[in-house]
């Protein structure tokens, strides 16, 4: 049996290449504020890679994806052991756009506290006497650069964002930058209106894009998970506060009050958070984690 190793490790993801394609492994371990925890998440990985499984079925009217196969029965022998069954994705090669492409639909987190200082996110202008948590009137798209790993990805404009997919893609900047804003709004319409449905309100996420071998804009990395969205419920809502979430929200806000943690949580925090994590999917896709 041919050995692989990864070739490239994220805080959560690690990648290998299989030639033509590559196999994207969601491990159980967790980040928050850009550092790994010492704990693992039993479990997480298959949430991430079977919710992004529904997702990118579930748009791929709207922009192709590169998804291939989540069964492992496709994948080479080596990964057909017990470690990686669930939680692995064979998808096509892309080269990604250096651009996380962030869109909130609800004003919370970083977007609130930067309204309550000038009325603004990301430097895009908002309608005075929003309260924390309300819905915006549209969403809005509040690009960051991606940054290595312990390093803060920086927040830019949407012309910035023209400039840097220039100066990888000469000639093509003003073209990638518009594809993945305007497909980046579709999807999140398309699928927070989708979660009202089940009983969830997207507030915002993050989506990722590369370019498939004919120089397409497609959807790569992960989509609509808990990692990259906050997921809250909508029963219970109400704007003026802080929602309860199903998403990592709960371990950062432990993190925050425990500052002598050393990045290791307590059992109980681990538990609630896998809970949290298969609600969410059983929510969304209607049916139990396999």
């Amino acid at each position: 049996m041919k050995e692989f190793k990864p070739v490239k490790e994220g805080k959560v993801r690690e990648i290998y290449d299989n030639g033509d394609s590559l196999i994207m492994v969601a491990t159980d371990r967790i980040s928050a504020f850009d550092v790994i925890l010492k704990n693992k998440v039993v479990k997480k990985g298959t949430v991430l890679t079977q919710m992004s499984r529904f997702w990118f079925d579930y748009t791929k009217d709207i922009v192709s994806n590169h998804m291939i196969s989540v069964d492992v029965k496709d994948m080479p022998e080596f990964f057909r052991q017990p470690q990686f069954d669930g939680n692995s994705m064979m998808c096509r090669k892309l080269t990604m756009l250096p651009i996380e492409c962030i869109v909130r639909g609800y004003i919370t987190g970083s977007g609130w506290k930067s309204y309550q200082e000038n009325e603004t996110v990301c430097g895009i202008r908002l309608p005075a006497g929003l309260k924390e948590c309300d819905k915006l009137p549209e969403p809005i798209y509040t690009p960051s650069t991606k940054a290595e790993i312990g390093d803060h990805d920086e927040n830019i404009n949407f012309e910035k964002s023209i400039e840097v997919l220039e100066k990888q893609f000469p000639g093509h900047g003003e073209e990638y930058a518009t594809a993945i804003r305007d497909n980046t709004i579709a999807l999140y319409k398309k699928c927070a209106d989708y979660a009202l449905t089940r009983g969830i309100i997207i507030a915002d996420t993050k989506f990722e894009f590369g370019l498939d071998e004919n120089g397409r804009v497609v959807i790569g990395d992960e989509m609509l998970t808990p990692d990259s969205s906050r997921f809250w419920p909508l029963e219970g809502y109400e704007h003026g506060h802080d929602q309860p979430s199903f998403d990592k929200q709960f371990v950062r806000n432990w993190l925050k009050a425990n500052p002598d943690s050393d990045y290791n949580l307590p059992q109980e925090i681990i538990d609630k958070t896998i809970a949290k994590y298969l609600e969410a999917y059983e929510l969304l896709t209607g049916s139990k984690l396999q």
